[in-house]
């Protein structure tokens, strides 16, 4: 046999042992991990573990609901706490501005009194009077001051409060405000003070009335 037959015949095994072992790694996989292996069916979970899930949940929820109760809790209070210091800042202010309106009036006061102990003419300390007690209620009506209106109106509780039942002249005037013992006032739409008033009654004369003259 010739030198070329032998290497022809050993190239043709050469690729036949080739072929093979292509053949069995494709076949076989070198990673044992990459065989698929029978998987095992979850097995579902007992009434007790249920139990403790469901548990688990109303937990955490409660947790959460808890949290946000203290949160709003907490800023109802940062607010209430504000608001009140806001409404105190704000009386006070008012009433600050209320004092410098009236510090005039109280520097006339004490001129009229020093005028008054250097025997001033009564007239003329009462005109200043007036005129003192005129600019004291301007400075009311400005900062919101009014006076309830009583002669001859019809008796309202909203603002008048009856001290006194008295005979009316005539029934027109019956239910109506004949006199006023104390005035009311007013701030705003606010009633601070309720006038004290006398209210007509009418009485409907008889012959048999005593005011006839007769028993």
């Amino acid at each position: 046999m010739s030198t070329q037959e032998e290497k022809k015949m050993t190239d043709e095994e050469f690729n036949n042992i080739s072929t093979e072992e292509v053949e069995e790694t494709t076949d076989t996989p070198n990673n044992p991990e990459s065989i698929e292996q029978p998987t095992e069916e979850e097995e579902p979970l007992s009434e007790l573990d249920q139990l403790k899930l469901q548990l688990a949940e109303v937990e955490t929820k409660n947790a959460e609901l808890q949290d946000k109760y203290l949160r709003q809790a907490a800023e109802f209070d940062n607010y209430r706490k504000r608001t009140i210091k806001e409404k105190a800042e704000l009386i006070k202010s008012a009433a600050e501005k209320l004092m410098v309106a009236e510090l005039p009036v109280v520097d006339d006061m004490d001129r009229a009194l020093e005028n008054m102990e250097k025997g001033m003419d009564a007239d003329a300390c009462i005109e200043g009077f007036k005129l003192i007690v005129h600019k004291f209620k301007n400075i009311l009506t400005q900062n919101g001051l009014e006076k309830i209106e009583t002669d001859g109106k019809e008796f309202d509780t909203d603002f008048h409060e009856a001290i006194a039942l008295i005979p009316s002249p005539s029934e027109e005037l019956k239910g109506k405000i004949l006199d006023c013992v104390q005035p009311g006032y007013k701030l705003g739409e606010k009633v601070i003070r309720h006038a004290k008033v006398a209210v007509g009654q009418w009485q409907l004369k008889t012959e048999n009335s005593p005011s006839e003259g007769k028993l």
